[in-house]
């Protein structure tokens, strides 16, 4: 008892923190959910207004809302395995026996991550500004047209999701890396004296030991990705034609441009429960995979 005492007594204002940051807050938030919580129920709460489920219902049938998840899901499914790709390749890079200066190479890739996301983002405004932007620019060596990358609908995504994938990689390449770096050398160096090559290693050795690294990190990047907003805040403001508005954008709009908070409530419980099924499905996959 005395032990179980003294751990509860260690545990407490840890548990404290949690409850009084994280489950009060989330359980303030899902009472809001319920409500028409808006300016006038700040003015005085006595407008406040039991809904139920109308808010969600609201949402069903805001073609914005579907918008926004549209844009989103189109975010995750391109930019969440070219993050993992570029985060891969950057990982076997500086794993190789042949690279040098890879103390240098890791700070320069992890540089942007641990970089304000507002300043990197007005430097890419201009690398990709239309008539003076460094990527127009390089497009005309090949005889190319610019591109408007930020007024165009159809590349304002693509864009972002470029920014993005360079802002964000660095982080999942450290994890990759140390993956990599607990894999024994004593299966390549079996898989060698068997006859495999660089590509037979990878895929039969690397790959299968890297397998609840790359699950993490995908769950990882997926929760990331899903959560997009500073982005298009900084760099588009969700245009042009709400091209690039996501579940996020369209959130903020609602509680704080619109002081819908109740509507808002709601829409970051909807994006938690597609959040959560797509994490379940992950790890079933993966468990699938593995039996």
């Amino acid at each position: 008892m005395k032990v179980q005492r003294a751990a509860w007594c260690f545990v407490a204002p840890a548990l404290l923190a949690i409850g009084v940051f994280f489950f009060l807050p989330v359980a303030a938030a899902l009472a809001m959910s319920l409500t028409d919580f808006d300016i006038y129920a700040l003015a005085d709460i006595g407008n406040l207004r039991f809904v139920g489920l109308r808010n969600y219902l609201e949402l069903l049938q805001t073609p914005l809302f579907w918008r926004a998840l549209g844009n989103t899901f189109y975010f995750v499914i391109v930019g969440v395995p070219l993050s993992i790709a570029a985060s891969l390749g950057a990982a076997l890079l500086l794993n190789s026996r042949v690279t040098v200066l890879k103390g240098l190479f890791r700070t320069v890739y992890f540089a942007p991550v641990v970089t304000s996301l507002v300043a990197v983002a007005v430097i890419w405004r201009y690398v990709l500004h239309t008539r003076y932007g460094m990527l127009n620019y390089a497009l005309s060596w090949f005889g190319l047209e610019p591109v408007d990358w930020l007024g165009d609908p159809d590349w304002a995504m693509p864009a972002i999701i470029l920014f993005a994938v360079w802002k964000n990689f660095g982080y999942n390449m450290i994890i990759l890396l140390a993956g990599l770096q607990s894999i024994p050398h004593d299966l390549y160096e079996a898989a060698g004296l068997d006859g495999a090559g660089a590509w037979a290693k990878f895929r039969w050795v690397t790959w299968p030991m890297l397998g609840p690294t790359l699950l993490m990190v995908s769950i990882l990047s997926m929760s990331g990705y899903f959560q997009l907003f500073a982005e298009p805040y900084v760099m588009t403001q969700g245009g042009p034609v709400q091209s690039t508005v996501s579940v996020l954008y369209f959130m903020y709009e609602q509680g704080f441009k619109w002081w819908n908070l109740g509507v808002a409530s709601a829409v970051a419980f909807v994006l938690f429960a597609i959040m959560f099924t797509i994490t379940l499905l992950q790890l079933r996959v993966a468990r699938g995979l593995d039996a």
